[in-house]
């Protein structure tokens, strides 16, 4: 079933139907919000809010201004920016220059590596972030990116770019980890 046809549903009072948008869309969501958050107990708890506040405000959707995920995404975006907001945010000054990992295949080294990804990703301008989350991870074509960051294509690669940049200069001593 089309995601117009299940709002539809809902609207005309079978709330029932919502369900089948939270099944199909809840492990993107979740996915999203982990990547901005990095915090897997809050991810569920924003997620939550993020298809509570969709159900909300389900009759000011407009299918002729944007795909139905592409405004899930704008909400869980918003959810995501107000709690990193009051999170207090790790510059890249924070990310130690060189790591020493004795042996690549070691299972330790990969975790670090993870690890330290993540902490790479976190200390990135808030749009560069998301940007690169979307694209790299939630793998959405750049247009649909500009519209849920409501910025033009040429800066959404912009952000993309610079993200990658900064990635790969913090990440060089990782060299076999990174493709």
């Amino acid at each position: 079933m089309e995601d117009r046809e299940i709002i539809k549903q809902v609207l005309q009072g079978d709330t029932d139907s919502f369900r089948l948008i939270v099944e199909r869309y809840h492990i993107p969501v979740i996915r999203f919000v982990r990547n901005m958050i990095s915090d897997n107990q809050m991810c569920e708890d924003i997620a939550q809010d993020v298809f509570l506040t969709a159900y909300k405000k389900l009759s000011s959707f407009d299918p002729y201004y944007s795909k139905f995920p592409t405004w899930l995404f704008v909400i869980a975006r918003n959810k995501s920016i107000n709690v990193l907001k009051k999170k207090k945010p790790l510059s890249m000054e924070d990310v130690p220059e060189k790591m020493n990992i004795e042996e690549p295949s070691d299972k330790l080294a990969q975790n670090e590596f993870f690890e330290k990804l993540d902490e790479i990703l976190d200390s990135l301008p808030l749009k560069q972030k998301e940007a690169f989350i979307l694209a790299e991870f939630e793998k959405l074509p750049y247009a649909r990116i500009a519209e849920i960051q409501g910025a033009r294509i040429g800066t959404v690669r912009s952000r993309i770019n610079r993200a990658k940049n900064n990635l790969k200069s913090a990440l060089k001593d990782f060299e076999g980890y990174i493709s």
